[in-house]
């Protein structure tokens, strides 16, 4: 009887170990082949909710990402704009001081006042660009141009601005500059008012009017200070690129390790684990064949 339970108690014995090492073959052997050792929550629980919160952080820091790029295209575009508003303002300034001098004639300055249209236009033109998105680049989000020039020879600015875009959590940045913010002066008169006088004077031939000049320099600033509030803004946002650039680089080394096979190691464990399990299942076989005589001769 003790022997009977002896050999009952080996066969379940053996049993159980091949079950497991087939168990542990067949693992190995996905492993392999997928490229993936964490393949159910239950091989390593705690691995598998590190991987949880890394696809997370992948997916915030994936729609953020998306934000940045509209931000950083419409950074772009604004500081293009810019530009050409404060070339034209340049140009027109530059056109008002030879108007200035007392070597022009009449003729001369009718002649520059007329370039002087052609530059407001131009900034007019430049003002109202639409972004990527198809909203009013220097306007607010109700599709309002940005700036529209009237009868009486002034601009009305669309009121508000462009929405600020997240680009990370609790962090968001402003795409752009409301227009009347940087063509009218604060309490005093827009770049199309002070382009007009000029024009108007400039057509009866006389010079334009100091004022005029020192308004058009003070819009001046104002564009230049916009554009370098532009530029700081993009890069900022260029920074917070960056950091989602390294993180996503370490974000993947931390799940490689949490979920990637080591191919080399697998298949010298899954080499080591059939050898073993071979060699049970021969030794279990040879028992198996063994008859009842073979035990009590």
């Amino acid at each position: 009887m003790t022997f009977s339970v002896s050999t009952r108690s080996y066969y379940d014995r053996s049993t159980s170990a091949m079950s497991g090492l087939t168990q542990q073959a067949e693992r190995l052997q996905t492993q392999v082949s997928t490229g993936k050792k964490l393949l159910v929550a239950s091989d390593d629980s705690v691995g598998y909710q590190r991987l949880q919160v890394l696809k997370r952080a992948g997916a915030d820091e994936a729609a953020y990402g998306a934000n940045i790029k509209i931000a950083q295209a419409t950074l772009t575009q604004a500081d293009t704009q810019l530009s050409e508003i404060a070339t034209q303002i340049q140009q027109a300034t530059e056109r008002a001081l030879r108007a200035a001098t007392g070597t022009m004639s009449a003729n001369d300055r009718k002649s520059l006042a007329t370039e002087l249209k052609t530059m407001l236009e131009t900034i007019v033109a430049a003002t109202n660009v639409k972004d990527a998105r198809g909203l009013p680049l220097f306007g607010g989000t109700d599709g309002t141009a940005a700036a529209t020039l009237e009868t009486d020879g002034t601009l009305t600015f669309a009121t508000g601005r462009q929405s600020a875009i997240p680009i990370g959590d609790d962090q968001q940045v402003e795409p752009s500059v409301n227009a009347g913010e940087v063509l009218k002066i604060d309490g005093g008169r827009d770049v199309a008012a002070v382009l007009n006088a000029m024009i108007a004077a400039m057509e009866t031939g006389a010079a334009p009017a100091d004022a005029d000049r020192s308004d058009l320099a003070a819009i001046a600033e104002q564009v230049i200070g916009a554009q370098t509030s532009v530029g700081a803004r993009g890069a900022r946002v260029e920074l917070q690129a960056g950091f989602y650039a390294q993180a996503k680089i370490e974000r993947e080394e931390v799940r490689s390790g949490i979920e990637d096979t080591d191919t080399q190691e697998a298949i010298i464990a899954l080499q080591k684990t059939m050898t073993i399990l071979q060699a049970t299942q021969a030794s279990f076989g040879q028992l198996s064949k063994l008859s009842l005589f073979d035990y009590i001769r």
